[in-house]
């Protein structure tokens, strides 16, 4: 059963089952979105204390029960736990609940990089229904199933110190494009903002302004905006926080959106009012994640602007920022632990230096200029006809 209403009550509730154990109660949340997490948080929860049952009856654990308890102790802090939370689950199917950690050999995880790496891009278009699109990246392959299988395995051996078999991840990862530096122009940035509204334009605006990840941008709540020191925090990879001083435009886009939400920093107003997910037409709620992928992915084409992605925002203001300062400006702003991460943006004091040698290189002269014309004329002279 999943998340309903009981007579008379403005909040969800909760009802599942796990290996026949029947869990129920209040979520808390008005709108059926906010409950379906709830949920399965909650069920994540009841997983992991089954798991703490178990351990102590079994010399190994089976990858559900590991699952789970990674879930508790770690996955459920990521910045983007809804994503880690879906990974996991594509592991439980792919892998089997009931399959024991000490069976998860070299020759299982290449069967289980195989699959994920023969699926496709899955889009849900604004009918609700699902267009498969070209094969998944290498890099998907390995943020997605290969290093949380990884981050599992190894809390399960050196933190639990529980049975696995003799494993070595790096032969299971797949080589991954060299990242590309994509800059947009002005033009083009002006473009896509062009075709955002409602809270969507805001977000990419900041993303433009500050070179701030897609999850830092989402996660960033009032708490961590100081308009005193014109500062706020935003929580990088790795639970990293850093703290981004505030440009004048900034600041004022910042201030703009303080009264929209208590909490959240970057909202949307609800097109259309939607019951099942706790949406009012007008009203204003936290951006998403596959909201504001899919507003981008809608007005990039209608821009005109081609080969750009979300990421790349991240890209432009890094470029811009390392034009007007250096490397070790960038990497802080960008929140790189090593250097050679921010080189990548090192191509804009290369273009700056081709600029400025061009400037250093002799004009190249005209005939006019240099005298050619006038010497073949003075060359005429006295010729017979």
């Amino acid at each position: 059963m999943s998340v309903y209403k009981k007579n008379g009550r403005d909040t969800y509730s909760y009802d599942f089952e796990i290996r026949g154990r029947r869990f129920s109660g209040n979520t808390g949340a008005t709108s059926k979105r906010e409950a379906k997490r709830f949920e399965d948080a909650q069920r994540e929860i009841e997983r992991a204390k089954m798991a703490e049952e178990a351990k102590f009856f079994a010399p190994t654990m089976t990858f559900d029960i590991a699952a789970s308890r990674y879930w508790l102790e770690v996955g459920q802090h990521h910045t983007n736990s809804d994503t880690t939370l879906t990974n996991i689950n594509w592991l439980r199917k792919a892998i089997g609940e009931n399959t024991e950690m000490e069976a998860i050999t070299d020759s299982i995880i290449a069967s289980l990089v195989a699959k994920r790496r023969g699926e496709r891009v899955r889009r849900t278009g604004r009918n609700g229904k699902v267009h498969l699109g070209k094969l998944v990246e290498p890099s998907t392959v390995n943020r997605t199933c290969t290093q949380p299988l990884r981050e599992i395995y190894l809390r399960g051996r050196d933190v639990w110190k529980i049975k696995v078999a003799d494993v070595d991840f790096g032969k299971h990862l797949l080589d991954e494009r060299q990242e590309r530096v994509r800059e947009a122009s002005p033009d083009e940035e002006d473009a896509i903002l062009g075709e955002l509204s409602r809270g969507y334009d805001k977000a990419v605006r900041f993303a433009f302004l500050t070179g701030c990840r897609r999850m830092e941008i989402l996660g960033l709540e009032w708490a961590a905006v100081d308009f005193f020191t014109r500062n706020f925090k935003v929580m990088g990879k790795g639970r990293k926080e850093r703290v981004i001083p505030m440009s004048g435009e900034i600041y004022d886009l910042l201030w703009g959106e303080k009264d929209h939400h208590p909490v959240a920093v970057f909202t949307f107003v609800a097109k259309r009012t939607k019951k099942k997910e706790g949406l009012e037409r007008g009203k204003r709620y936290p951006l998403t994640e596959s909201g504001l992928k899919s507003a981008m992915r809608r007005a990039v084409p209608k821009a005109g602007v081609e080969n750009f992605r979300f990421h790349d925002t991240r890209h432009t203001a890094a470029t811009r920022v390392l034009r007007k300062s250096n490397l070790r400006v960038a990497q802080l702003l960008l929140g790189h632990s090593d250097v050679k991460t921010t080189t990548k943006y090192a191509h804009a004091l290369n273009d700056d230096i081709r600029a400025a040698l061009d400037a250093t290189s002799r004009p190249t002269k005209t005939p006019t200029e240099d005298g050619g014309e006038d010497h073949k004329i003075r060359g005429l002279k006295g010729k017979p006809e």
